[in-house]
């Protein structure tokens, strides 16, 4: 989509991986995930003022946003984690800093933890990371997938928006909540939506939740004291779990904080970020 191109391409074994970066090359490496059900299209300001004094990578997960969508793909973390593994060496990446959100900080986790990825510092804004996660409906979606997929097309959206929008708390501008919508439009979007809840297992998330302690490397968590979606005590616990880490709660934000509260976000990130490059 124009207004967020993702010119490039890797070919994955879970599909054409979309991505591009920002930023003068060269500098210091910042890798920014998106999390489920988002693309990097949520990290657009993030990534915007990073680049400012970084080189920023932006990607695409298989089976989200521009990326590669196909009946039959493994969206799975398991698969996501191993394809962020093979992303970092197609980049040339030896000790980025990382920032994940959501599903994307359990894909950043397990890329370090079971695939041997280096990173300098990671940033975690409310991931996925310790069980039990899924809201009521998740769960729901993700033990009838096959039915659901069949929804009429304008069901189906109506959905989507409800769901999406209700990962902020302060209400999504209504273009920016289409612009997250539109990927899950239409035949291949609206099968991969419901693709991607089904494959959502808690024990990709159990297989390094007891390994946390391992991390030896600056980790700021920062969450949204307003997550409906996974609660900000899952912060705390997160902190007390990882060595060193810091936690940085963002006031009047929900789940998707880089809508709800953009320059707290950036400015708490610019601030890590800048006092671990170098």
């Amino acid at each position: 989509m124009s207004d967020w191109p993702l010119t490039k391409t890797f070919r994955s074994a879970s599909g054409d991986v979309r991505w591009d970066t920002l930023g003068e090359p060269g500098r210091d490496a910042v890798v920014l995930c998106h999390g489920t059900p988002f693309s990097s299209y949520v990290w657009r300001a993030v990534a915007r003022s990073l680049a400012r004094r970084h080189q920023v990578f932006v990607w695409d997960m298989p089976g989200y946003g521009a990326s590669q969508m196909t009946a039959g793909q493994d969206v799975s973390l398991a698969a996501q984690g191993r394809v962020f593994t093979e992303l970092l060496a197609h980049w040339g990446l030896t000790e980025p800093l990382v920032v994940a959100h959501d599903f994307g900080g359990a894909v950043s986790l397990r890329a370090h933890l079971l695939h041997g990825a280096r990173y300098r510092a990671l940033a975690l804004v409310d991931p996925v990371a310790l069980m039990p996660w899924g809201s009521p409906f998740f769960r729901l979606v993700g033990a009838h997938a096959d039915v659901f997929e069949q929804l009429p097309p304008a069901l189906h959206g109506a959905l989507v928006r409800e769901y999406v929008g209700s990962a902020s708390s302060r209400g999504l501008h209504p273009a920016v909540l289409e612009r997250l919508v539109a990927p899950w439009l239409g035949d291949p979007g609206q099968a991969a939506f419901y693709r991607q809840i089904a494959q959502a297992d808690q024990r990709h998330t159990n297989e390094v939740q007891h390994r946390y302690g391992e991390i030896g490397i600056p980790t700021l968590v920062c969450w949204g004291q307003e997550d409906t979606w996974i609660p900000p005590a899952k912060g705390h616990e997160l902190v007390a779990r990882i060595p060193g880490a810091r936690l940085e709660p963002i006031a009047g934000a929900g789940h998707l904080v880089q809508e709800d509260a953009p320059a707290e976000l950036t400015a708490a990130l610019l601030a890590f970020v800048d006092q671990q490059a170098g």
